[in-house]
């Protein structure tokens, strides 16, 4: 069983230059159960999650605005959305699989969010198609109920994770690693617990041997007892917006060098997807479809 967080308002409508990068979310569960790496029993629709424990991350005001649709044009510009009530269901309901998915990793080792990875996403602000940020909200979901003592958030999407990065500033119990585009969103970078900013072009080769070199030794320093690995796919050469350019194989071997090390390692894991914005939707779909391949395989 590979427990798979998907709702149908994941890839609800938006305006037409939204829809291009919303249409994986439709066709990732749908290649996955054709070439049979999941069934349709592995998949579970969330629901938004009690407010308490989107408060316990983010402030309640802004909750409220967000929830009423008030936010200044200012502060919609900045999220890249225009807001409606679809929207905002879609941003809780992201929230609610990313907890369960917790819930799920502690009990079978590992769970996947088809959604996810908001990490743009600050306490009283949203920035980057990021309104609430998830995996900020199931790592104090963890602390707070007892699941965890020492969270590790391994970001590898291409851009920094400035809003978990700012979130968790304070916060002695979760580790943030981000490892990211040098050059790229956002142009002000927060300080991660540890971040690695890469130069535009890096290849797999150096990219690898980077993450090989520093992973087991956060393993070993850190002493996670919980993992949250964020695979954003727009580290691909044929990403429009990341400016590195690492192969689908070599996106593939990242993913194997994370859950790997989690699986050896006994250590719960919620990979939740990221950005991809590859001018083929196949091969931003494919990228995305090898990590539920790379969980199946040593999970499954």
């Amino acid at each position: 069983m590979l427990p798979i967080a998907y709702a149908p308002c994941y890839a609800h409508p938006l305006p037409a230059g939204h829809r291009f990068p919303m249409l994986k979310y439709e066709l990732l569960p749908e290649q996955l159960l054709r070439e049979g790496t999941v069934t349709a029993a592995d998949f579970f629709e969330p629901l938004p999650p009690p407010v308490a424990d989107i408060l316990r991350t983010h402030d309640a005001e802004y909750y409220e605005r967000l929830r009423q649709g008030r936010l200044t044009r200012q502060e919609e510009r900045a999220t890249g959305f225009p807001w409606s009530a679809a929207l905002f269901a879609r941003e809780v309901t992201i929230l609610g699989g990313t907890i369960e998915c917790a819930r799920r990793a502690l009990a079978g080792g590992v769970a996947l969010n088809i959604a996810g990875g908001t990490h743009h996403a600050f306490r009283d602000r949203g920035e980057g198609f990021c309104l609430l940020n998830d995996q900020a909200t199931a790592a104090d979901w963890l602390l707070a109920h007892g699941h965890a003592r020492q969270v590790l958030i391994v970001d590898l999407d291409v851009h920094q994770g400035n809003g978990t990065a700012a979130i968790f500033r304070h916060e002695p119990q979760v580790f943030t690693f981000s490892m990211h585009g040098a050059r790229n969103y956002p142009a002000r970078k927060e300080q991660s617990s540890l971040d690695l900013p890469l130069p535009d072009g890096t290849t797999d080769a150096d990219y690898l041997a980077l993450l090989a070199d520093t992973l087991p030794r956060l393993l070993a320093e850190v002493r996670p007892d919980f993992v949250f690995y964020l695979a954003g796919v727009d580290v691909l050469a044929t990403d429009k917006l990341g400016h590195l350019a690492l192969s689908r194989a070599g996106c593939r071997q990242r993913d194997e060098l994370v859950l790997g090390l989690c699986h050896r390692h006994g250590l719960p894991v919620v990979v939740c997807m990221g950005g991809g914005y590859s001018e083929r939707i196949a091969d931003i779909v494919e990228a995305h479809a090898n990590t539920f391949r790379v969980a199946a395989g040593l999970w499954g």
